[in-house]
C-alpha cells in the first residue's frame, strides 16, 4: 500500500514539474525569444521582460549591446554618427518678403527714417503653414441652343458629384489619409477637420463612408499591385492576428511585400486563405517568410524556392539559449547567422551578387557545426511527430538541418533578403490601428482599409506623396504602379 502511494506521489511530482516548466517557459516569451511584437513586452501581465541570459548559478549574462532581430546592435535615439543631416532649405524666391528697417533717432538726433540705405545686413526665412480655409467652387452647367434648334447641356468634370453640394477631392483625400494612414478615429477626424478649417465639420457618416468609396475606386489598382508582387523575383510573406468581426472571433491580415509594392488580405491563417489571397498560387520567385508550415505546402508549384527569416531563427535560438543556459551551440548559431547577415549587407552595398566564399563558407560551417552539436545534445523523444512534444530547440535544429538551403539561400544571391523585416514593417501599422480602434466590427470595411493601405504603401515605396496619391484616386485618376517586365527569378 505504501509503495503504491509513494509511486503515485512520485508520478504526481513528475507531472507537476512538467507543468511548472511549461508555465515558466510560457511566461518567459517576449520579443527577443519569440515572434511576439516588442509592444507586448510592457502590456502582457506576467510576461518576462527582455533581459540577459541566466547562468547556472542564478546570475545574469549581460550582452554588450541590445541586439536587433536582424543581428545588428540597437543604437541610441536621435541622429546617428555619419547619418545624413536634415535642415530647412534656403528658398531663392520666397513667397513674401518683409523689410525691417531701424527706427527712432540716431545719437546725433537725426531721424533714422531719413537715413541712406547701405544694404541688407542679414536675412532670415520662416517656414510656416498658411491659414487653412474651405474654398467653395460653384460649377454652372449651361444649356445652349444651336442655330438648328437643338439644345446641348454641359458636363460636370470628373470627380464632381451630381448633388447640389459636395466635398472636393482634397478634403476627401484628407479624410482617408487621417483615418487609414494616421489611424485617427472617425469622431476625432471630424473635430480635427473642423479645427483646421475654421468650423467646417463633415458628418461622421460621410467620414466613415469614405472608406468604401475610396476602396471602390482602387479595385483595379489593387489588382495591379498584386500582379506586381506576383511578378517579383523576391517577395516577403507574413501574417498577423487582428480582432475583427463578432466578439470572440479573430482574423488574420496576410501580407505580401516587395521593395516597391505590398498587398494585404483579410482571412485566416489557413491554406484556403493563403490561396484566396491570390499571390502564392502563381508566384514563381523566392518566398521570404517565417517557418509557418503553410508556406511550404506542395500546392505552390510555381515557387522557385524559400528563404527563412533569420530574424525569427535568431529569436528561436535565443529561446534555446534560455532553455539550455550551459549549452554553447545556441550562441554559436546566432553568431554565425548574424555574421552572414552582416556579410549580406556588405555585399549589397558593394553591388556584389553573392557573399564572397572566403567570408561565407566559414560562417556556414560554424552554423552547421552548431546545429549538429545541438542535435547530439538533444536526442529526439520517440513517438509520432504530430503528437510527441520535443525538448525546446529540437524542432528548430531539425529544421535547420533538413532545410539548410532554405536558411542560407541569400548567401548565393544577394537579391534574396536574409530577414523578412520589410514585411514586418509593412504589417506594423495594422497593430497600431487595432490598439486605437479595439475590435474592427465589419470585415468588409476592414478589407477596404487594407486595400487603401496597399495603395498608399505601394505609392510611398515608389516615391509618391500619400496625399497626392489619394487626391488623384478621389479625382477619378488613381496612381498606378509600373509593371516591369517579368523578372528573371533566382
Amino acid at each position: 500500500m505504501r509503495d503504491r502511494e509513494i509511486a503515485a506521489l512520485r508520478a504526481e511530482n513528475v507531472e507537476l514539474a512538467r507543468r511548472v516548466a511549461w508555465l515558466e517557459r510560457t511566461i518567459s516569451r517576449n520579443s527577443q525569444n519569440s515572434s511576439l511584437p516588442p509592444s507586448s513586452d510592457d502590456v502582457l501581465p506576467g510576461r518576462d521582460k527582455p533581459k540577459g541570459r541566466r547562468r547556472k548559478d542564478g546570475g545574469v549574462r549581460r550582452s554588450r549591446g541590445r541586439r536587433r532581430k536582424d543581428g545588428g546592435v540597437r543604437r541610441s535615439r536621435g541622429k546617428q554618427a555619419g547619418a545624413e543631416g536634415c535642415w530647412l532649405r534656403w528658398v531663392s524666391e520666397p513667397d513674401e518678403t518683409k523689410e525691417h528697417r531701424p527706427i527712432g533717432r540716431c545719437g546725433c538726433g537725426a531721424e533714422l527714417t531719413a537715413a541712406v540705405d547701405v544694404g541688407v545686413e542679414r536675412s532670415h526665412q520662416v517656414h510656416d503653414l498658411p491659414e487653412i480655409a474651405i474654398k467653395v467652387t460653384q460649377h454652372e452647367v449651361w444649356r445652349v441652343r444651336c442655330g438648328c434648334g437643338r439644345e446641348h447641356v454641359g458636363v460636370l468634370p470628373a470627380g464632381v458629384a451630381a448633388a447640389p453640394s459636395s466635398y472636393g477631392p482634397s478634403l476627401k483625400a484628407l479624410v482617408v489619409y487621417l483615418i487609414v494612414y494616421q489611424h485617427v478615429p472617425v469622431e476625432r477626424c471630424v473635430r480635427l477637420i473642423a479645427d483646421l478649417t475654421g468650423g467646417v465639420a463633415p458628418s461622421t457618416g460621410f467620414v466613415h463612408g469614405m472608406l468604401g468609396r475610396c476602396a471602390a475606386v482602387l479595385g483595379d489598382v489593387v489588382t495591379l499591385i498584386k500582379t506586381a508582387v506576383t511578378l517579383a523575383a523576391v517577395a516577403g510573406f507574413d501574417e498577423t492576428v487582428i480582432r475583427c468581426g463578432p466578439a470572440g472571433r479573430k482574423k488574420y491580415v496576410l501580407s505580401s511585400s516587395t521593395e516597391t509594392a505590398v498587398a494585404y488580405h483579410l482571412g485566416g491563417r489557413d491554406l484556403g486563405s493563403f490561396a484566396a489571397f491570390g499571390i502564392l498560387p502563381s508566384f514563381a520567385g523566392i518566398a521570404v517568410h517565417d517557418r509557418y508550415a503553410c508556406y511550404f505546402h506542395p500546392g505552390w508549384t510555381q515557387l522557385a524556392g524559400h528563404q527563412v527569416c533569420l530574424a525569427h531563427l535568431i529569436r528561436d535560438f535565443e529561446d534555446a539559449a534560455e532553455s539550455w543556459p550551459d549549452a554553447v551551440w545556441p550562441a554559436q548559431a546566432q553568431r554565425a547567422l548574424r555574421g552572414l547577415i552582416h556579410a549580406w549587407h556588405a555585399a549589397r552595398k558593394q553591388g556584389v551578387g553573392v557573399i564572397p566564399a572566403a567570408v561565407r563558407d566559414p560562417l556556414i560551417s560554424e552554423f552547421r557545426h552548431a546545429v549538429l552539436v545541438g542535435l547530439s545534445e538533444l536526442p529526439r523523444i520517440p513517438g509520432p511527430k504530430s503528437t510527441t512534444a520535443q525538448q525546446p530547440g529540437r524542432d528548430l535544429l531539425e529544421f535547420c538541418r533538413d532545410r539548410h538551403a532554405d536558411v542560407t539561400r541569400f548567401c548565393h544571391d544577394t537579391r534574396v533578403w536574409p530577414t523578412n523585416n520589410i514585411s514586418e514593417r509593412d504589417l506594423r501599422p495594422t497593430k497600431t490601428q487595432q490598439k486605437i480602434s479595439g475590435r474592427l466590427t465589419s470585415e468588409d470595411i476592414t478589407q477596404d482599409r487594407l486595400d487603401i493601405r496597399s495603395y498608399i504603401d505601394t505609392a510611398r515605396k515608389c516615391g509618391i506623396n500619400t496625399l497626392t496619391a489619394l487626391r488623384g484616386a478621389l479625382s477619378g485618376n488613381p496612381w498606378k504602379p509600373p509593371l516591369a517586365a517579368t523578372a528573371a527569378h533566382p
